[in-house]
């Protein structure tokens, strides 16, 4: 389907991001115009994309929303992006370019076409071969890394699962794990040509010796290696099953969090995961009406395995990270390593792009996996008839990681229905109601959780998302593609009914929002109401009965409901932290210190970025992208509300390793 500028306008003011349409205000370098078209180009089913030069994002609005600034020359602008296209790419593109008309201002429109598999990838003949190559990942043009070139290249590249492992030879197999493949592939295909084999043979014919046929290769070592080769050789291969009291990763300082190591061959390693996991679970029951046989309503298990078996099949083994099975009160997260390479919006759709070909193999033929591609389609419809929310996940292309969230809450049980009732006087559909259960649990959604509930595309979540704000019973915070959506006055009102959320006795916090049930405040959005004789907090300020603000001179952070200053922040800390903070000096590039300072506060508690920049007194995107993002990948730091990355008030905590 092709668009006009007047709709493509509007589908941008219609939703929270937009993967397959780029809007360029004019500022934008040409190089980044390249990016957009070099993405739209390779992005394995996308279909290509447009790009709106002369619209830009209203950065003074106060929801969401482009403005229209035109294009001055548009004749030159033609002919310069026909010329970069045919110039710039190691083959030449032909973009349909068309200029037209929106408010009274030119405005144009590149249609980019998705180019056919032998065309791809394009790249730019000037960065080669991965960096070069741009992929869409969800509304972003990003560089391309060493896993990607098994999407475009397919059977033409070696896939790393191959790569032969030194120093080993056969006699480092695990005989059990053999065995239980024999068992599992007849219990399959009793006929099966390869069951006749003897264990060289069948190594060799699952593909797991390497090519000189005595050394085991990385999917060797992983499926069927014994403890003693796959600890020398592969040390932080393994699965952390993590057993957290509460629903954050800190509860208690002293007592944070159980964990088990696992490893072993993955054959053998997945039936004990799972039991693990599954002992741990909470057993529900639900008696149907006319019904004398109770069913459970606990976690399946199938999607319990389905969860853990994609973690193994699909994680990237370049990454010397153990995947994290967490466990908390009220979901299981399974943090893995390496991003998705399918990409999100066809996540549960068929067809799969294959990380680890040869290890999925032995999956596939055992049945211990699904064959094609539909692993979260089935985990979702598994989830839904057990009266669970549906899975939701995350891709993280920067980050090198894939978040699956298995969420233990039963939706619209009796209490939440009754609950729900309430808002009986609106239209509201099931997703809808489900939503104001999640906000209420978790405190935020976004766009892109929206729609993994509800099995939609941008426009419709962002449409329904949109009903939920105009009946305030959602309030939208940020702008474009980091818009996310808190409770509105009417649910906050719903809340505050029930008392506190929280399984501590505690609150659960808004932007400028929260609700305790503790005696202590109410906080509305822009001011706060205290029966402690506090303070009543505006928007930029506050009035206070006890003489006023306190500001150590070295600034503040301005919340909707107030601020906090640098000396507040540091009365929580001890001396020797003070200490520390104090010797790192004005001009002094000291990153261990600095990264030590955001460890041991972390250690603490969890701590948002725009205070751990005060403490250190550096700005928020230096001490994002030079710490936080780096201590995040490399397992030292996790987020304190890791079901919304984009959750109001997200922090950080430090992970103690185990000695």
């Amino acid at each position: 389907m092709e668009y006009t500028a007047q709709e493509l306008y509007k589908i941008l003011n219609d939703s929270d991001e937009c993967y397959f349409i780029e809007a360029k205000g004019g500022s934008e370098s040409s190089h980044s115009v390249m990016e957009s078209v070099c993405s739209f180009s390779n992005e394995p089913g996308l279909g290509g994309g447009y790009i709106l030069m002369g619209i830009a994002e209203d950065k003074d609005s106060l929801v969401p929303q482009y403005k229209v600034l035109g294009v001055s020359d548009t004749d030159k602008f033609q002919k310069d992006i026909a010329t970069q296209c045919k110039q710039m790419f190691n083959i030449p593109v032909y973009p349909q370019i068309s200029v037209e008309n929106i408010n009274g201002k030119n405005v144009v429109v590149v249609h980019i076409k998705e180019l056919s598999d032998r065309q791809k990838p394009l790249y730019f003949k000037s960065d080669g071969i991965p960096h070069g190559i741009m992929r869409r990942i969800g509304s972003s043009d990003l560089h391309c890394t060493e896993d990607d070139l098994q999407v475009f290249y397919r059977d033409n590249i070696q896939s790393y699962d191959q790569t032969t492992i030194t120093g080993t030879d056969i006699s480092q197999i695990d005989e059990a794990a053999i065995k239980r493949y024999r068992t599992l592939r007849s219990e399959v295909n009793p006929a099966a040509e390869e069951l006749t084999y003897d264990d060289a043979e069948l190594l060799e014919a699952l593909g797991c010796l390497s090519d000189n046929k005595k050394e085991l290769n990385l999917a060797g070592v992983l499926l069927f290696g014994n403890s003693k080769v796959l600890r020398s050789k592969l040390p932080m291969m393994r699965v952390d099953y993590i057993r957290v009291p509460g629903n954050q990763w800190v509860e208690n300082p002293d007592d944070r969090f159980i964990t088990t190591d696992m490893r072993g061959p993955l054959i053998l390693l997945v039936y004990r995961l799972i039991n693990a996991i599954n002992d741990d679970l909470p057993k529900g029951f639900l008696l149907p009406d006319n019904s004398l046989q109770a069913k459970s309503v606990g976690l399946p298990i199938k999607a319990l395995r389905e969860a853990i078996v994609n973690a193994l099949i699909h994680r990237s083994y370049r990454v010397h990270r153990p995947t994290q099975v967490i466990r908390y009160d009220n979901r299981i997260e399974i943090i893995n390593p390496g991003y998705s390479l399918k990409a999100e919006d066809q996540l549960g759709k068929p067809g799969s792009e294959t990380r680890n070909p040869f290890i999925a193999s032995v999956f596939h033929e055992t049945n211990l996996a699904e064959t094609k591609g539909t692993g979260i389609r089935a985990m979702r419809k598994l989830m839904i008839d057990a009266h669970l929310a549906p899975p939701t996940y995350e891709s993280s292309y920067e980050n090198n990681q894939f978040t699956m969230r298995l969420l233990l809450h039963h939706f619209l049980d009796e209490k939440d229905i009754q609950w729900l009732g309430k808002f009986t006087y609106i239209s509201l559909n099931d997703v809808q109601k489900q939503t104001l259960i999640f906000v209420r649990e978790i405190g935020a959604i976004d766009n892109r959780t929206y729609r993994q509930m509800a099995d939609s595309d941008i426009s419709k979540a962002s449409s329904e998302l949109r009903y939920l704000r105009n009946q305030n019973l959602l309030s939208s915070k940020g702008k474009g593609k980091s818009t996310y959506y808190v409770a509105g006055s009417l649910l906050i009102e719903a809340i505050s009914e029930i008392g506190s959320i929280s399984d501590g006795g505690g609150s659960i916090n808004y932007e400028g929002s929260s609700i305790s049930n503790g005696g202590g405040s109410i906080n509305y959005e822009g001011g706060s109401i205290s029966d402690g004789g506090g303070s009543i907090n505006y928007e930029g300020g506050s009035i206070s009965n006890g003489g006023g603000s306190i500001s150590d001179g070295g600034g503040s952070i301005n919340y909707e409901g107030g601020s906090i200053s640098k000396e507040e922040l540091l009365k929580e800390l001890p001396n020797e932290i003070i200490e520390l903070i104090i010797s790192i000096k004005g001009k002094e590039r000291n990153g261990k210190k600095i990264k030590e300072v955001i460890l041991l506060i972390c250690a603490r508690k969890a701590y948002k970025l725009s205070e751990i920049a005060l403490i250190i007194q550096r700005g928020e995107k230096y001490i994002s992208n030079k710490f936080i993002k780096p201590m995040l990948n490399s397992g030292e730091l996790n987020f304190s509300i890791p079901e919304m990355r984009n959750h109001p008030d997200q922090g950080y905590i430090t992970i103690t390793k185990k000695s």
